[in-house]
């Protein structure tokens, strides 16, 4: 009987396994990788306003976040080596545990969560773009920016604004479309190039006033009572919030970690979650504090501080510095919107059409996607809560994490036949039920049901940071129940 012919192409050059000169990665490339994922806006108020919450306690907040590197740590590697031993992205590693066309869909989930992100992020750095425009006309003729056709708004733009988003769509497609050694040595710059602005930053704040600065920060490092119990709750609610903030990414790591030369080189970077969170933390209360002082004249009073970077650039009536901070967050935003919603949402849609799209296809997809995302964002998408229908797309990747970890660490014993992982013939190990491992569904929707609850009954919002972790172990165990069973 004649084997049944190929249903579909499940092969691209972009998913098929990593030639071994691409595998270029090292710790360093890691660490900057990381960097790029806190050092933004959103991380940066994230940070100082845990530190507000809790009364300037630096112990608290820098203590959750280590308990949340941690559990980062440990669950980045888990999903990160299957990808880095096979050289393969998130959507075909999920193959092995959802099947064929169950991967096809299940891996569009990401990739919707990050088009839509894309879009929102995207217009908010050509926020950015649009200021420095200003600035520009501004500087030759204070009085252009009364004339009539800058005062036409349209989807509440005007033609400054929709010209910087425009333009800001345009650069990030020329400057992520042309795979990993373009989006690696942008990673790398960015990441340098913000830290070295913080810190400049910092070095400007200090000369201005040292011993001020000295004596505020003194405060934020109380040790009394440390590890009292009343400090257990504050604890594990920074853990919960540092770790939502980066579990997004977690399930989706692989389309990165594939690149990584060695596992050890994979286990340091992924160790150095811990640095950057650390120097961060010093970076942005330091300077938070420091900005302060400079305005206030006076010692630290918590209920006034400014947290979000671009009021803190506001409050300096100085044009150059103004202008250079932009800069730092226009290279830290983007860096951010690579890596979290760009890549991700890039290998979900080639994995879906693997035969018609390539890098620059899904590329243009995207930014055609993020252009009317954005255009809508602020008058129609912001009005009527999509940002909860996001949330609870995303309650589905922590269960996805968990089927993926038991699936190759229990049930296939780290073994992926390549041959069958790129096949569609019935025959596949991984068709399963006409390309559907149904004990994987099951699993993921009553993951999902958990994950989701936290979200959805506010008698269980006290959990809601912690969905991703419930969802997870919930599926993990349901799974292996299930595919455990001959």
């Amino acid at each position: 009987m004649m084997e049944e012919k190929e249903k579909f192409s499940l092969s691209n050059w972009e998913l098929v396994s990593v030639n071994p000169n691409d595998k270029n990665w090292g710790w360093t490339d890691l660490f900057c990788l990381w960097g790029n994922l806190i050092l933004s806006v959103v991380g940066f108020s994230l940070i100082a306003s845990l530190y507000l919450l809790y009364d300037l306690n630096f112990f608290i907040v820098l203590s959750g976040s280590l308990i949340a590197s941690l559990l980062v740590y440990i669950f980045a590697n888990l999903i990160s080596k299957p990808s880095q031993r096979h050289g393969i992205p998130f959507p075909v590693i999920l193959r092995t545990s959802m099947g064929i066309n169950g991967a096809r869909y299940i891996a569009m989930l990401r990739g919707v969560v990050g088009i839509f992100m894309f879009g929102v992020q995207t217009f908010f750095i050509s926020k950015s773009i649009g200021y420095l425009i200003r600035i520009g006309i501004h500087s030759i003729d204070n009085n252009i920016l009364n004339n009539d056709i800058f005062l036409l708004f349209f989807m509440g733009m005007n033609i400054i604004d929709l010209f910087a988003f425009i333009f800001t769509l345009l650069i990030q497609f020329w400057l992520f479309s042309y795979g990993q050694s373009r989006y690696k040595i942008f990673i790398n710059f960015s990441a340098m190039f913000v830290y070295f602005g913080l810190t400049l930053f910092l070095i400007i704040i200090v000369s201005e006033n040292f011993h001020a600065l000295s004596n505020s920060f003194k405060l934020t490092f109380d040790v009394d009572n440390v590890i009292a119990r009343k400090n257990i709750i504050p604890l594990l609610s920074v853990a919960g919030t540092i770790f939502a903030y980066f579990s997004v990414v977690i399930v989706s790591l692989g389309d990165f970690s594939r690149y990584v030369k060695t596992e050890s080189e994979l286990n340091i970077g992924n160790l150095t979650i811990f640095l950057n969170l650390i120097l961060f933390s010093v970076l942005s209360i330091s300077i938070v504090l420091g900005v302060d002082i400079i305005l206030t004249k006076n010692m630290i009073q918590i209920d006034q501080l400014i947290t979000n970077p671009t009021d803190i650039i506001a409050k300096f009536d100085n044009t150059f510095l103004t202008i250079v901070a932009i800069v730092f967050i226009l290279f830290s935003s983007s860096s951010t919107n690579l890596i979290a919603n760009y890549v991700p949402s890039q290998n979900a849609l080639i994995n879906f059409l693997p035969k018609n799209l390539s890098l620059k296809s899904s590329g243009f997809f995207i930014i055609f996607s993020g252009f009317f995302i954005g255009l809508f964002w602020l008058p129609i998408l912001s009005q009527i809560g999509i940002l909860s229908i996001v949330d609870t797309i995303g309650c589905f990747f922590g269960p996805i994490f968990g089927i993926m970890i038991i699936d190759y660490y229990q049930i296939k014993n780290k073994k992926i036949i390549n041959k069958d992982i790129f096949s569609s013939n019935n025959k596949s190990s991984y068709f399963y039920s006409n390309g559907w491992q149904i004990k994987g569904i099951y699993s993921l929707l009553i993951g999902f049901i958990f994950s989701a609850s936290t979200i959805w009954n506010p008698e269980l919002r006290d959990f809601q940071s912690f969905s991703w972790i419930i969802g997870s172990i919930v599926s993990a165990i349901t799974y292996y129940l299930l595919a455990s069973r001959k």
